[in-house]
């Protein structure tokens, strides 16, 4: 009797890409490494159906997967090399995690004989990653790759999205087995019932002054449609938490800001005159509460209503007054039926607004690059689809202030504050959707950590736009420094290259800008470009940030 081919005997390395196929993969990210040979191998069987993106570093390899799950919802595959290349890779695994993005990192390991001798670059992944995946396993049989590849599938999709870690022994790869593929696997998600709509609509029914906080994972258009239909439809007004300013479409009159590092004074204030939050998505994390400041824990004096995927989010600091664990996206179509909050203040939303509409504009300065317009004039530019990918560090105030955010276009920031993130997720964006503008932003000290990723786009055919505000410092630990202890630096000047070469040498375009007037003609020639573009903006020190200088930190104000 002869074998189906659904079950002919394979290696364990063309098992494993069988089913990345199967549940829907058609890129990945890598450094090669020789622990993953057979999948490598296998990889070339399919090249016409899944393209397999070799970066520099197993950190860039890490970002470009994240960056790709936050973009499609899908999970960002990347494959790394035991040991070091597993540490590398570390850091992907830590932003997905707390960025709630669906990634899967396949990591070759010694084989199965060598196990607990301390082998060759051998780490037992399972302790290692433990704290920062929502599930680490080591495939022991070839026989149940389906299974496992199925499992890490589901789970990265499912409730609150995350990262998932598989280990792949040397040996099991190379070992043969004839089990059945699993059928692709589907996203489990917590849908709010009509009860649930129906307690939300009660509780906001006696709402004066109500605020939606809106973030998290997984929006899609349609359901970030829905969130600015719900709040112009009932005069909501809606905030967003860190780096999920896409979430809700800035120019909607509903749309009132972001709770971000440099959120707005006003904005702070407004919450704690808000009778009601409805958070939608968002986790209440440190940076969107202000360190925990901004509501009262563990009892906030508003009434608190949290939707979020995971229960054991709900409450973890703030108690709320109502909890419903589910797809928060889902929750705006769900209460389209209901009036919400008729009893609200008359012109609440109006004043947020306004708040929102001054703090837009750029302050009047005399800096020959004056960042602020700069911004605007790239807001002017890039079109409705565009994606703004954002690194870790001061810099980011500018275009998280000024730019205007909403679907189709994307920001994909790192919430965990990790530097040298921006530059692989422009390069995986721009590889995902070619002929969409994608624009990076990122300091100096962030390029300096995976500004070679840029030969990665040159080499596969992206074509970021990569914005680098140069400064010669650490900016966010000199802004902290010159507050705790003023004039005393220590460890954050930064001796840069020349980053023409730099650039150049990768393969790509390169301009420098030192004024305003220079940004517009050298962001135009970029946008044009056929290749990457790297354009090094030349700012002051001084201006440490879009709300002070380094002489008003030093003079206590």
């Amino acid at each position: 009797m002869c074998v189906s081919e659904a079950v002919r005997p394979r290696t364990g390395g063309q098992i494993l890409v069988d089913q990345l196929l199967i549940h829907g993969a058609d890129r990945a990210f890598c450094v090669p490494g020789e622990s993953y040979l057979e999948v490598l191998d296998a990889l070339h069987d399919h090249r016409d159906r899944i393209t397999l993106y070799n970066a520099r570093h197993e950190a860039g390899a890490a970002n470009m997967a994240e960056a790709h799950g936050k973009l499609t919802g899908q999970p960002g595959i990347a494959m790394v090399t035991r040991g070091p290349g597993a540490c590398h890779a570390a850091v992907g695994v830590h932003i997905a995690h707390q960025d709630s993005t669906p990634m899967i990192l396949l990591i070759g390991q010694v084989a199965r004989d060598a196990r607990d001798r301390e082998g060759f670059q051998e780490v037992d992944y399972r302790a290692m990653f433990a704290p920062l995946a929502k599930w680490v396993a080591e495939i022991d049989s070839a026989a149940r790759i389906p299974e496992y590849l199925s499992r890490a599938f589901r789970t990265a999709m499912s409730g609150r999205p995350g990262p998932v870690v598989l280990s792949l022994p040397e040996d099991m790869l190379t070992e043969r087995a004839a089990p059945a593929d699993a059928p692709p696997a589907r996203a489990t998600r917590a849908r709010p019932t009509n009860a649930d709509a129906a307690d939300i609509a009660a509780a906001m029914a006696e709402a004066k002054r109500p605020l939606v906080i809106a973030g998290g994972p997984v929006w899609s258009d349609d359901e970030a449609a829905a969130l600015r239909a719900m709040a112009e439809a009932n005069r909501l007004p809606v905030a967003v938490s860190f780096r999920r300013q896409d979430v809700m479409d800035h120019r909607s009159d509903a749309y009132v800001g972001e709770f971000g590092t440099g959120v707005a004074p006003a904005l702070v204030e407004a919450v704690g005159r808000a009778d009601l939050l409805l958070v939608l998505g968002a986790r209440l994390g440190e940076i969107t509460t202000k360190s925990y400041t901004t509501l009262a824990a563990p009892a906030p004096h508003q009434t608190l209503i949290h939707v979020h995927a995971d229960a054991d989010e709900i409450g973890r600091v703030f108690a709320p007054t109502l909890g419903v664990a589910g797809h928060a996206p889902a929750v705006p179509a769900a209460l389209a039926a209901h009036a919400l909050a008729p009893e609200a203040e008359s012109g609440w939303l109006e004043e947020l607004r306004a708040a929102r509409l001054a703090d837009l504009e750029p302050p009047q300065t005399d800096w020959p690059l004056d960042l602020g317009q700069a911004m605007r004039i790239l807001d002017a530019a890039l079109p409705d689809d565009a994606v703004v990918t954002l690194d870790a560090g001061n810099h980011t105030g500018w275009p998280q202030r000024f730019l205007t955010f909403g679907r189709p276009g994307r920001q994909l920031g790192s919430t965990c504050g990790s530097m040298g993130y921006a530059v692989p997720a422009a390069v995986a964006a721009s590889l995902h959707a070619p002929a969409r503008t994608v624009v990076a932003c990122v300091g100096d000290g962030g390029f300096m950590m995976s500004g070679m990723e840029i030969a990665t786009a040159v080499q596969h055919g992206g074509r970021p736009i990569v914005l680098v505000f140069s400064n010669g410092s650490y900016g966010t630990i000199r802004m902290h420094q010159e507050r705790e202890h003023p004039g005393r630096v220590s460890g954050t000047d930064i001796a840069n290259p020349d980053f023409g070469a730099l650039a150049t040498g990768l393969g790509a375009r390169f301009a420098r800008v030192e004024t305003t007037q220079a940004f517009a003609p050298a962001l135009e020639a970029a946008m044009a470009a056929d290749r990457p573009t790297v354009i090094e903006l030349v700012t002051d020190l001084e201006r440490i940030s879009t709300r002070t200088t380094i002489s008003a930190l030093r003079a206590g104000r």
